[in-house]
């Protein structure tokens, strides 16, 4: 059984693509490549085709992280049928995805802080127009939620 998680934030260059490379190194540590697939896209199309914001890229290769290979695409209806947990990195963005869901779908999309253990954050701020501390902000909450999100996958033996 495949597991499919979609995260979302609003242009798809700084934390949506930076929690999918976040989690897809959590899933590979927890040996869950084959039961979990991960994927990221914005509301808005606004850098599609576009690679993450370069200070996103800095700050997550210092961590290890490579976001190179990642372009910026816009959620479609039908990734609300495809994937089965979609995640929203703020209550804006769950707002756009809840009014492109039918009433079958509302209950795949939820907050991606909601996993989180160590942060009491309902969302993950967007760093987009901030000084550069704000993307390592970013990473904390997201390898925290990550974390999270990989121990229920667990505990629900999708894993």
């Amino acid at each position: 059984m495949n597991f499919r998680v979609l995260l979302v934030c609003m242009g798809n260059i700084c934390r949506s693509p930076t929690a999918e490379v976040v989690l897809r190194q959590y899933i590979k540590l927890h040996n869950l490549g084959d039961k979990v697939e991960v994927d990221s896209a914005g509301t808005h199309g606004y850098h599609v085709g576009e690679a993450p914001d370069s200070r996103t890229q800095r700050a997550a290769a210092v961590r290890g992280y490579n976001l190179s290979q990642l372009r910026a695409r816009k959620v479609a209806r039908q990734d609300l049928d495809y994937f089965d947990l979609i995640l929203a990195m703020d209550k804006s963005n769950l707002d756009n995805l809840r009014r492109m869901a039918t009433p079958e779908q509302q209950e795949r999309i939820k907050l991606f802080m909601q996993y989180a253990k160590n942060f009491e954050d309902d969302e993950v701020p967007d760093p987009y127009y901030g000084l550069g501390h704000g993307f390592d902000l970013v990473l904390d909450m997201v390898e925290d939620a990550a974390q999270g999100l990989i121990e229920e996958v667990k505990q629900n033996s999708v894993g």
